[in-house]
């Protein structure tokens, strides 16, 4: 018998005075709206008008919801047979984060240049924001009881209620926690990044292109814990290899284009400057 376990949410949804609202959206417009604030501070700081990353965000968040259902849909085709109409339920969860961040980066460098503004550095002063939405928003999937790993034993295993359990794990009642997991890898990613740019100032881009190896990375090993049901190619879940794929890209990347003090303007004022 397990005697420590991070117990589940009993309901999926939050009731707010006569309200009652669906927990995993409330987690994630919590997670966007925390990013914002950063992105805010972080442009602010560097001379930059705050209000360009909330003109950027008007856009780029909605794409990158967009981008991130469907990414699911595509991946998961399979789980709407028959019922298709679910391809809109996204108060339900399946938000691919793949998607998202293509669809959302897209849109928000359209914007971005539309306004004149410098591309590279607003990608560098939105990449540890982003990992803290996305560490916000993973606390939705505990609500929802989704995307657990395989069973443990460990004293922090998540107790899943018997209605959410896969059908060949019926009698285990705790797994690995993915979601706590990925959280908290994307806040050290955040710590990370942050600290990399006041130590060595990379040169405009670089620390968008870090952040999205250290998050392909972190993906990996969450990915090769879960146990929901998934398309595979190759015996391999789709997001392994995309995953790895992103992760080689990005590495090379940075390889290519070592990391050096630029005497580029990354902003308004020196990129050094992040507040």
């Amino acid at each position: 018998m397990t005697v420590l376990s991070i117990p589940s949410p009993g309901s999926g949804a939050v009731a707010i005075g006569p309200l009652e609202l669906r927990a995993y959206g409330l987690v994630i417009a919590l997670g966007v709206l925390a990013a914002v604030a950063l992105a805010r501070h972080r442009w602010s700081a560097r001379g930059g008008n705050p209000d360009d990353i909330t003109a950027i965000a008007m856009w780029a968040v909605p794409a990158g919801l967009i981008g991130a259902r469907l990414y699911h849909v595509v991946t998961d085709w399979h789980r709407f047979e028959g019922r298709w109409w679910h391809v809109l339920a996204i108060w339900e969860g399946g938000l691919g984060i793949p998607g998202g961040l293509v669809a959302g980066v897209i849109g928000g460098v359209w914007i971005a240049r539309r306004r004149g503004l410098p591309v590279a550095s607003l990608l560098d002063v939105a990449a540890p924001a982003i990992p803290v939405a996305q560490a916000i928003g993973r606390f939705g999937n505990w609500f929802n009881q989704e995307l657990f790993g395989r069973p443990t034993g460990l004293p922090w295993g998540l107790r899943i209620d018997p209605s959410h359990r896969p059908t060949n794990f019926a009698d285990v009642a705790t797994f690995h926690p993915t979601f706590l997991y990925e959280a908290t890898w994307n806040l050290a990613l955040a710590a990370v990044l942050i600290a990399v740019e006041r130590r060595w100032h990379p040169r405009p881009g670089q620390l968008f292109v870090g952040y999205v190896a250290g998050y392909a990375a972190g993906r990996l090993w969450v990915e090769s814990l879960r146990i929901d049901p998934a398309t595979e190619v190759l015996g391999l879940r789709v997001n392994l290899w995309v995953s790895a794929i992103v992760l080689l890209i990005a590495v090379t990347v940075l390889a290519v284009r070592r990391p050096s003090r630029s005497s580029e303007v990354s902003g308004p004022d020196d990129p050094a400057v992040i507040g």
